[in-house]
């Protein structure tokens, strides 16, 4: 547990230093530079990332169960990961989905979490997705109060729009089919 209440540290320190200490980390750009800056940044995200789902394996394997949702849970929460992947790919082509939502990656995380604690009631799940929804809330929150710099995008489109939902149910599809047993080892359908 251990092992992944440090992912959870890492990860989660390196991506709300903007929610937190958005002054420290403007001043840290300019002293450092943007290109160390972001490699830092990654270093640790990543080593984040490898230890929360290293400890979540290990954590798994003897879990505390917190609570035990009923059977009819697991139907709603493949409902309630319909536009996960949708909403993930409408994150990176601007459309209607991405300036109604404004921020489609925080929204994809929060119903991705929400999903997950509706089917797994375990101590190290209501962690790790619990942190995660935490996190994607207390995030989109403080980005209605910052002024974002605007980044080149592509233009935005109806197309966009539709190559995100029609790619993301496929690979929404292909994740239950597939993906979800071979990448995590757990299979959603059984």
């Amino acid at each position: 547990m251990l092992i992944l209440l440090i992912g959870i540290a890492l990860f989660f320190g390196a991506h709300s230093v903007s929610i937190i200490a958005p002054f420290w980390r403007d001043r840290m750009l300019l002293l450092v530079g943007a290109p160390q800056w972001k490699g830092l940044y990654a270093l640790i995200a990543i080593a984040g990332l490898v230890a929360l789902a290293w400890g979540y394996g290990l954590a798994r394997q003897a879990p505390t169960i917190l609570y035990t949702p009923p059977l009819w849970l697991r139907y709603a929460t493949f409902v309630w990961m319909v536009p996960v992947f949708p909403l993930i790919l409408a994150a990176y082509l601007p459309g209607r989905i991405a300036s109604a939502t404004r921020h489609p990656l925080l929204i994809a995380t929060q119903f991705w979490a929400v999903a997950h604690l509706l089917s797994t009631g375990t101590l190290p799940a209501v962690l790790l997705f619990g942190s995660f929804f935490v996190w994607a809330t207390t995030d989109w929150i403080s980005l209605q109060r910052r002024v974002l710099q605007r980044s080149p995008a592509l233009p935005a489109s109806l197309f966009n729009d539709a190559i995100a939902v029609s790619g993301g149910l496929a690979a929404y599809g292909v994740f239950v089919w597939r993906l979800h047993l071979w990448l995590i080892g757990v299979q959603p359908v059984a």
